[in-house]
């Protein structure tokens, strides 16, 4: 799968927020940034699962879904289904959504919104 290389027609604007943030217009709360990336966090981390899935179900044997184990199909249709649906996201979002922590962890704000926390 290709990322789309066209910015425009991307959904993604994970360089804009880095921009943003790095001129200062984007600033959050220190509590509020700190509760958006975990929540980016958790979506990145099962991006990255289901892009695992795939490459295992891409690069292994020959198989059909009746061959997984129950335990693990429903993942393995999950992130197939996924990929037909919106081929190449996964693997765009797995490039963007770091830089949408990074932006947000950029634009957090010392509490009381007293200047710019130091980046951890």
């Amino acid at each position: 799968m290709v990322i789309d290389p066209d910015a425009s027609t991307s959904p993604f604007v994970g360089d804009l927020l880095l921009t943003l943030a790095g001129e200062g217009r984007l600033v959050l709360d220190a509590a509020q940034a700190e509760e958006a990336v975990a929540e980016l966090e958790r979506t990145l981390s099962a991006v990255r699962a289901r892009l695992r899935v795939l490459r295992i179900w891409r690069h292994g044997p020959p198989q059909g879904v009746d061959d997984i184990p129950d335990d693990l199909a429903p993942d393995v249709v999950d992130a197939v289904f996924t990929d037909q649906l919106a081929p190449g996201r996964l693997e765009a979002a797995a490039v963007e959504l770091p830089k949408y922590i990074e932006a947000l962890r950029r634009a957090r704000t010392a509490p009381g919104g007293a200047g710019r926390s130091v980046p951890g």
